[in-house]
This record gives C-alpha cells, structure tokens and sequence, in this order.
C-alpha cells in the first residue's frame, strides 16, 4: 500500500462488492480499503443499495490503517469535505486532460518527471504565477500552447448590481446620505455612484458569487437601518 494515505484523509472510492456486512472499495491511488454497514450511514440501514452498488463512486474518510488494511467510514464526511475533494479531482482531471492535448505521446513521461516534485494541480497553481517553470518540463512551443490555454479558461470577474433610491429632506441630508454610504461599505469592495434624482447604484465585483451577494446584501441592510434611523425614504427597484 502507498505511504500517502494517512487516518483522517478525504478519499475517492469506487465501490467493489459487498460480502456480509461489509463493503470492500478501491481507493484512488491503488488502495484497497473495507466499510463497515455501521460507518455506511446513521441510524438503521433498511436498504444498502440505496448507499452503495458496485461500481458507484463514492467520497469517504480512512478511520484507521493497520497492517495494509484501510478501515473507511461514508457516514463521516462532511458535505463541504466532500465538495472540496470532488472540486480537487475535477481541477487535475482538467489540467491533465491540458497536458495530453498538449504533450501527446510525451504525456506520461512529463507528468512523471512532475510528480517527483508536485501533484499536478500543484504544478498548475505554481506556473500561474511563474510560467516560467513550464520550461523545465517541455519545450518552448508547448510551453506557449499551455499558457495560452490557461489564459483561454481564466474566469471572468463576476459583477453584481442593484439600484435603490436614498433621499432625505432635511438642510444636511447631503451629509446623512453621505454618512449612511461611508459605514455601509466599510470593510467591503462595494461601491456606490450617483445616478440621479435620488437613485443609486451598490455594485461589487469578485470571483465567488455566494461572497458578493451576501457582501452586497450586508451593505443594503445597513443602508435601509440607517434611512430609518435618519428620517430618509429609502426604496429598492426591481
């Protein structure tokens, strides 16, 4: 058995028979490891099929290794542990797929010559930032053609935006309003521009769409605190 599992490693397995109550699966990687019914899922199992089949693939959590024997657990794997996993595969099944576009029959002798000194997702996040690194595993053309790639598949920042309207009547609501955009978009990247008769626009622009919503959403709150508080009509458009 290879030295880099360890006890608590997030795995992917695929499903091989079940004899008993037990489930025998093949770890990636060329492992070999064994799931109790009790490690399957909580409470009473009715029917093991409805969690496990031959063949199916599943995310689970080495609990022990004793004498080349993995004892796995599927019950234990947190939803966001199994997401990040799943993430992880997709990532190096995408760059590896670059690499044999790329590289051809040299393939698998380049990700070998890798290997020996990083995993493949790795290598890809360190020649983001140097490509320069490429050099030492291929020529310069293939070099160019793997950029260019990267290049090609880089995500376009994500932008969201929503119009409101903020005004308040008294001699200094200029400077109410002015006091209410400063606190709601402190600590944030949000930005607000005048649009004209009492409208605005919040925006915020990033990579995860789940962080800018609740950002963006944090700093509309306050806002509408903030115009009670201070006598302002504060309205959202659709």
């Amino acid at each position: 058995m290879e030295n880099e599992f360890e006890e608590g490693q997030i795995v992917l397995c695929t499903v091989e028979r079940i004899i008993g109550t037990t489930v025998f699966v093949r770890i990636e990687n060329n492992g070999e490891g064994t799931i109790t019914f009790s490690e399957i899922a909580p409470g009473r199992i009715r029917n093991i099929r409805d969690y496990v089949i031959p063949n199916k693939k599943i995310v689970c959590k080495i609990l022990s290794i004793r004498e080349n024997k993995m004892q796995l657990s599927l019950r234990r794997v947190k939803s966001n542990e199994k997401k990040e996993l799943l993430e992880k595969i997709a990532k190096e099944n995408s760059y590896n797929a670059i690499l044999k576009t790329v590289l051809k029959e040299e393939f698998e002798k380049t990700v070998e010559k890798i290997n020996k000194g990083f995993s493949i997702k790795e290598f890809f996040e360190k020649i983001k930032d140097n490509p320069k690194i490429l050099d030492n595993y291929m020529n310069k053309e293939e070099s160019e053609k793997i950029i260019k790639i990267l290049e090609s598949k880089k995500e376009k920042p994500k932008e969201i935006k929503q119009i409101f309207k903020l005004s308040n009547k008294s001699s200094n609501g200029i400077k109410i309003i002015k006091n209410i955009f400063e606190n709601s978009c402190k600590d944030t990247k949000c930005n607000i521009v005048y649009l004209g008769a009492g409208r605005y626009s919040i925006s915020i622009i990033g990579g995860d769409f789940k962080f800018l919503k609740s950002e963006i959403n944090k700093s509309l709150e306050i806002i509408e605190k903030s115009a009670k508080t201070s006598h302002s009509d504060f309205s959202m458009e659709k």
